[in-house]
Order: structure tokens, then C-alpha cells, then sequence
């Protein structure tokens, strides 16, 4: 059952507009609001969040309604507003109080509705009372599907499910609560790489229902029970759905992570270092950014510095996107640091075939990063995996390194020398000036697991090293 309900309007959702949607319900429905306003929830009268309302984004880059939700009729042309809801599982009243809100909005402000056909606009009867919810029930954020003592569920039913913002804020109050958060989906669903990176690991998991019966993890493939108000593992046996599945042939994701350091400066603008290596891998520079999925602001590394700026000290996590016409997306991490200003950064490139992806381009690109961009170190992988750039539940093989690059502070820092002279068959190559130089490892092409092998051994014999 869907759970989510997406209006898409050409005109803004203006106060009248949300009051109009908000109603769907009655009057006599609470609303509260997050500290911040970004999300808003319709109440019942026991108090249990009923519906949660995103704030409206204004997204202005092209094939979001397209990557998120699959081929929605009736988008309307960017710039368009996405107005998110969510209804909660328990009320069974709450979807159809969803499907209310979006479709009073479309009525008034034009587009549609996703899913299709989910938007209406009667009002919708909720019950008066309920259970109250008790210390282990209240939410810690609007709308959660079951909320134990250890853990946040959600039940999500999309084609894809991104990192909205709601997602976002969940992730971080269940971690505030010491609490794992465990989504759940059908086994047909996929994630897109920003949320699977904000996922991490235990006690974090993607739950994947079973279509033969059962769960299993969507990352593992690791068989699940639901035991003491958690989804735990009873041991280590893999289900026949996680293996049973495949990637399509030939499509391969190509994963660049870097990381830069900047001394900090009144006019550093950050982001040079990811959009050159857009433009490097692409042609063209990203196609937009935001704070979370879908991705609604075009491309601006001013912007992008105000925002992280606004967020300092604390880090600044950001997803971009790319065009629909060329696959990418990366998320970027802003940091204050001893060394400087830092920016991480693992940007991913799908390719329908093996001989699309450039890797002959890969020493040109950290050669201009090195010289143009103060880079410290950069790892890139191929995999094969979907070129959509979204992750199924299913085995895919793991990544295989092509190369590492160590920048210019690292190489001083270990010695020249000894970095030169790696226990490897293939010899570093020299990037950058002689004085001040940098060194780039080819490792593979992406076809050979002893790659691993190669890295590991790199990796032990720079640690080993002292300056010269």
C-alpha cells in the first residue's frame, strides 16, 4: 500500500492554498509544526501524527519527477513545486487524508498528483479516538510506522525512495535517540546512492519483504526476524531472492571519491573541485544541488558556499545531480577541519556499456585536481551496477579499484622517495610540478579482484613511510 502522495503544481502553494489542502480532514484536526517549519502534521484527536507535510520545494532541475517516481503523465515543466506528504500506517484513513491534501492543491494550483489517480478532493472522516500513544509509542518526528524502544520503522511503497528531507531529519533523531531506523519496503523497490550513504551500517538497515515470505536485508541479503521490537539477523543464511536477481549486462557505475582542502578565506567559493571533475567526466557542469532528494536548486557554487556557511561549524551535507541525459550524482561534505576547509566528495557515473566509461580520462582528472584544486587523495572504483545510478535489492558484485591518488601534503608527509616505491608492479606516476609533486597509482580496469590486493598493499606501505 502506497503511503506517500506527491503533489506537482506550475504555481506556488501559497497560505491560502495550504490552508484549503489542510483541511481536508476538518477543522477539528490538530496541526503542529518541526522546530524549523519544515514539515508540517495533521493530527488526530488522541494527538498521533496522522499525515506529515513537507515544506514545498521549488525544483528547477529537469528530470527529478522522472528519476524519483518513474514517468509521471502531467509534470509540469520545470520550475514546478513538490509538495510532499506522508501517511501514517495506523489510521487507515490516513492515505485517503493524503491523497485530500495533494488533491486540493492540484485543483487550485494545477499538475497532478503522484501516484496517479491517489488525488481527490472530499473530505476525509478520521476517527476521533485512538490508543494513546504511550512513552516507547510517542514519535520522535512526524509519522513513523512503528516506533519500539530500540528502533524507527518505516514502510515505504515507491519506485524509488530518495533522501527526502523528512528521511533526513529521521536519520538524525533516531541516532539522537539511540535508536536504529530500519525501512522497510517491497522487494521491487530501489534506493537512490545519497540515501543508501546516509543509511551507513548497523543498526541501520533497508528491510526487504520476502514476496516468498519472510525479510531479508536489502544490502546483505542477510535473512530477518522481527524479535524484541528490532529486525535482527538469526544467523547468517542469505535469501533466494537477494542472488536470484540481476544487474542488466553491461551497465556499470564508475564512483570518484575525492577529497580537497582549502585554507580559510572570506572569498573561498567551494565546489570548484566536483565541478571540474563534472565537467572533466561529462562535458558539462552538474545540473543542480540541494540539502536533500528531490534535488531542487540549479547548479551555483556561490549558493552552495552560502549554504555551507550558514550550517558552520557543523558539517554541511549536500546531494547534486546531473543531467538525465548523462547519469551522475554525488554527495559532498563540507567540514571545518585543523588543515582547513574540507570538501568529500563521491561522485558516480552510470554507463549502459563497459567501453563508455573513460577511464583514460581518470590521470588527466586528478593531475587538474592536484594542480588547480589542492587535492589530497582520490580513489576511484568501477562496479557493475545499475546505470540509473538507483540501488535494487539484489546481490551486486562489490566495487574494483582503477586507481589512487596522493596529493601533494600526503606525499611530503610520507616521502617522496618513499612513496615512489610501492611493493607493486606498475610505478606511481608524477603529477604536478617536480618541486611539489603528486603521485597517481593505476591499480585496474575494473575487471580484476586483486585489485583490492593492490590497494591494501599500497595503503600499508604509505602508512609506513615518514618523510624523507
Amino acid at each position: 500500500m502506497t503511503k506517500d502522495v506527491i503533489a506537482l503544481t506550475p504555481k506556488m502553494p501559497d497560505t491560502g492554498a495550504l490552508l484549503a489542502a489542510l483541511h481536508a480532514g476538518g477543522p477539528e484536526l490538530g496541526l503542529t509544526a518541526t522546530d524549523d517549519g519544515a514539515v508540517l502534521q495533521l493530527c488526530g484527536a488522541d494527538g498521533r501524527p496522522l499525515v506529515s507535510v513537507e515544506a514545498p520545494l521549488l525544483v528547477h532541475t529537469p528530470g527529478e519527477a522522472e528519476r524519483l517516481l518513474g514517468s509521471p503523465a502531467g509534470v509540469p515543466a520545470p520550475p514546478y513545486w513538490w509538495t510532499e506528504t506522508r501517511a501514517s500506517t495506523a489510521v487507515p484513513a490516513a492515505e485517503s487524508l493524503a491523497g485530500s491534501v495533494c488533491g486540493r492543491l492540484t485543483m487550485l494550483l494545477g499538475g497532478t498528483t503522484w501516484p496517479p489517480g491517489s488525488g481527490h478532493t472530499a473530505r476525509v472522516a478520521t476517527p476521533d479516538e485512538g490508543a494513546r500513544p504511550s512513552a516507547a509509542s510517542a514519535p520522535v518526528v512526524p509519522v513513523v510506522d512503528v516506533l519500539t524502544y530500540s528502533t524507527a520503522v518505516v514502510l515505504a511503497d515507491r519506485p524509488v525512495v530518495p533522501l527526502t528531507a523528512w528521511l533526513s531529519d529521521l536519520l538524525r533523531a533516531t541516532a539522537r535517540s539511540d535508536r536504529a531506523f530500519h525501512l522497510v519496503t517491497p522487494p521491487h523497490v530501489r534506493l537512490t546512492l545519497p540515501l543508501r550513504a546516509a543509511l551507513g551500517g548497523t543498526p541501520n538497515r533497508w528491510v526487504v519483504q520476502d514476496p516468498a515470505g519472510g525479510y531479508h536485508d536489502g544490502l546483505s541479503g542477510v535473512r530477518l526476524f522481527w524479535r524484541d521490537g528490532t529486525f535482527a539477523p538469526p544467523g547468517t543464511e542469505v535469501a533466494d531472492a537477494f542472488t536470484s536477481r540481476v544487474t542488466p549486462d553491461g551497465h556499470r557505475q564508475l564512483t570518484v571519491s575525492f577529497r580537497t582542502v582549502h585554507a580559510p578565506a572570506a572569498d573561498l567559493e567551494l565546489g570548484g573541485a566536483l565541478e571540474a571533475a563534472w565537467r572533466h567526466l561529462t562535458g558539462a557542469p552538474p545540473a543542480g544541488w540541494g540539502t536533500a532528494e528531490p534535488v531542487n536548486l540549479p547548479w551555483s557554487r556561490r549558493q552552495l558556499t552560502e549554504a555551507a556557511r550558514d550550517r558552520a561549524p557543523a558539517p554541511a551535507h549536500l546531494v547534486v545531480i546531473g543531467t538525465p541525459e548523462r547519469p551522475a550524482i554525488a554527495t559532498h561534505r563540507v567540514t571545518r577541519t585543523t588543515a582547513g576547509v574540507a570538501e568529500d566528495t563521491t561522485l558516480t557515473l552510470g554507463y549502459t556499456a563497459p567501453d563508455e566509461v573513460p577511464l583514460d580520462a581518470l590521470e588527466a582528472l586528478a593531475d587538474k585536481l592536484v594542480t588547480e584544486h589542492a587535492l589530497t587523495t582520490m580513489l576511484t572504483t568501477l562496479r557493475r551496477a545499475r546505470a540509473d545510478l538507483t540501488l535494487p535489492p539484489h546481490l551486486e558484485p562489490p566495487p574494483l579499484p582503477i586507481a589512487f591518488t596522493l596529493g601533494v601534503r600526503d606525499v611530503r608527509t610520507t616521502g617522496l622517495t618513499h612513496a615512489r616505491r610501492p611493493p607493486l608492479a606498475v610505478r606511481p606516476r608524477q603529477l604536478g610540478p617536480a618541486t611539489a609533486p603528486a603521485l597517481h597509482y593505476p591499480l585496474g580496469d575494473g575487471t580484476d579482484a586483486a585489485a583490492w590486493t593492490a590497494l591494501q598493499v599500497l595503503s600499508d606501505h604509505l602508512k609506513a613511510g615518514s618523510p624523507a
